[in-house]
């Protein structure tokens, strides 16, 4: 089949899981093309069966901004033209889903019929589609997708919850590919980030208000009293630098490390013992699942579809939004005993394995070819 799909190109969750879907696909023989702004992160090669098309929009005085989404729709009534695309796949409802039924009808009044496919990842709903100048055109966009998907079934409840939605929701939880994370590195020198009797706390995320940075470095300083540990935080975006004011207000300047954006999460997440995830919402929790498949435990909030991933005492703890207290106790529990720490550890990959790209993408594809077979019949 020939797969269009539009994302983010990202560091953030929706594009790295828009990203390796599409490489899975393209690896079971599927002919994929991403349609963005720029290149995904996570998309390091092109191939015969992979494909990246740039959406230019020229910079015109009238707009005072410019129209990303009439360039997107634009684009995409060229791509799936010239390639002969059978399937649109749009992850975010607007502004991609909103370009993409605006392709179709494009593309309809010249007789071809596309089915589209939209998967919601959290923000498009939590954050963005509930306010109330977004609300209508995320209503709009889900109801006229021929097949909406959700990556939790926290996501799926609050989507009915939010808004008038006339379609059914299937849930299809977000993923990993277990043979990216082989702890199995020569060369992971440990020791270039801690002292061999310090235990080492690791944050992931795009740093904005929501994943509670603050409540990350004061979990980490309630830890250090008690053992000693360094703390390693990965990731850009606007509460880096007021984490790295706490840090020094603290004294602990020299047990944080910010080490910004990267692409060797598997690298750093092979010599972490704790991966820390307190945030205010999160519709999954990718973050989470990367560092349990590298056998890493969890500290973490209740909040959204983290407890989907995260189980409570198995492969972690799960604790009320802004408990930093009782997050920190329980990081102790882990973090103070190494037969304990090894046992959350194994638990961890134990439960993130069964959210392998393996299990998962036959999901999709019997999306699909259900929403390509009720489109054929639907037009031809």
């Amino acid at each position: 089949m020939k797969i269009a799909i539009v994302c983010y190109p990202t560091f953030g969750g929706s594009g790295v899981v828009a990203t390796e879907l599409g490489i899975a696909l393209a690896n079971r023989g599927h002919e994929v093309h991403f349609i963005t702004y720029r290149q995904p992160v996570r998309l390091e090669l092109l191939s015969n069966k992979i494909h990246f098309h740039e959406v230019h929009v020229p910079e015109y005085p009238l707009f005072h901004y410019q129209p990303y989404e009439l360039a997107l729709s634009s684009k995409l009534v060229d791509t799936i033209k010239f390639f002969g695309i059978e399937l649109l796949h749009v992850h975010y409802a607007i502004p991609h889903a909103y370009a993409g039924y605006m392709a179709k009808k494009i593309l309809e009044e010249e007789g071809i019929y596309i089915p589209m496919i939209t998967t919601l990842h959290g923000t498009d709903i939590t954050l963005v589609g509930k306010h109330p100048f977004y609300k209508p055109a995320v209503t709009f966009s889900i109801n006229k997708s021929d097949v909406v998907t959700a990556v939790s079934e926290n996501l799926k409840e609050n989507t009915l919850k939010l808004f008038h939605i006339k379609n059914d929701i299937e849930v299809i939880p977000n993923f990993i590919d277990r043979t990216k994370y082989r702890p199995d590195f020569t060369d992971c020198q440990r020791t270039l980030m801690a002292n061999d009797d310090e235990r080492i706390i690791t944050h992931i995320s795009n740093f904005r208000k929501v994943k509670r940075i603050p409540d990350v470095i004061q979990i980490f300083y309630k830890v250090l009293q008690e053992i000693p540990a360094k703390l390693i935080m990965v990731g850009e975006g606007p509460e880096k630098e007021h984490a790295e004011f706490l840090c020094e207000k603290l004294g602990i300047k020299e047990k944080v490390v910010f080490l910004g954006n990267s692409n060797e999460i598997d690298r750093i997440l092979c010599f972490s013992d704790l991966f820390v995830l307190p945030s205010e919402s999160e519709s999954f929790g990718l973050a989470a699942l990367e560092a349990m498949i590298n056998k890493v435990a969890v500290i973490s909030s209740n909040t959204g579809g983290i407890p989907e991933v995260n189980k409570h005492g198995v492969t972690g703890f799960l604790s009320d939004v802004g408990d930093i207290e009782e997050m920190a106790e329980n990081a102790l529990k882990i973090l103070r005993d190494e037969d304990v720490m090894e046992e959350f550890k194994e638990n961890a990959a134990r439960v993130a394995s069964k959210f392998d790209i393996l299990n998962i993408l036959p999901l999709y594809e019997a999306v699909y070819e259900k929403a390509y077979k009720t489109n054929y019949k639907n037009f031809y």
